[in-house]
């Protein structure tokens, strides 16, 4: 586990972030199961000194993978954005959620990021 000292990567300073193998346990997966949702972009990660490290948000306290997360970066990606914009996205305040739409994934905002990011992915 790392707190991000500066912004990296589309992530702001402050962030917690989980290398694969921690995500692989707290999931309870195998690590080539986090690697295959890497690779099919159900999952981002940023490198900091050649390590990789996925964002601690992506993941339930229970430490199962938000079952909205995979859509809204689909959704992203479809749209054109970047790995860096999707986070940068999804990091960054909206005053209209309130707050990140990262943290209204895991509340009852979550479906409301899903239509916004449908419509910013269309337009």
């Amino acid at each position: 586990m790392l707190t991000l000292a500066e912004p990296t990567a589309g992530l702001p300073a402050g962030e917690t972030v989980i290398t694969i193998a921690e995500a692989a346990d707290r999931a309870g997966l195998v690590a080539s199961k986090i690697f295959d949702e890497l690779n099919a972009g159900r999952l981002l990660d940023i490198r900091v000194d050649s390590v990789r490290y996925i964002p601690e948000r992506f993941f339930t306290e229970d430490g199962e993978i938000n079952r909205f997360v995979p859509g809204v970066l689909a959704l992203l990606s479809d749209g054109g954005y970047s790995h860096r914009e999707s986070l940068e996205y999804l990091f960054t305040p909206d005053d209209s959620l309130p707050g990140r739409p990262v943290d209204a994934l895991h509340g009852h905002l979550a479906r409301e990021v899903m239509r916004r990011t449908q419509a910013m992915a269309i337009s």
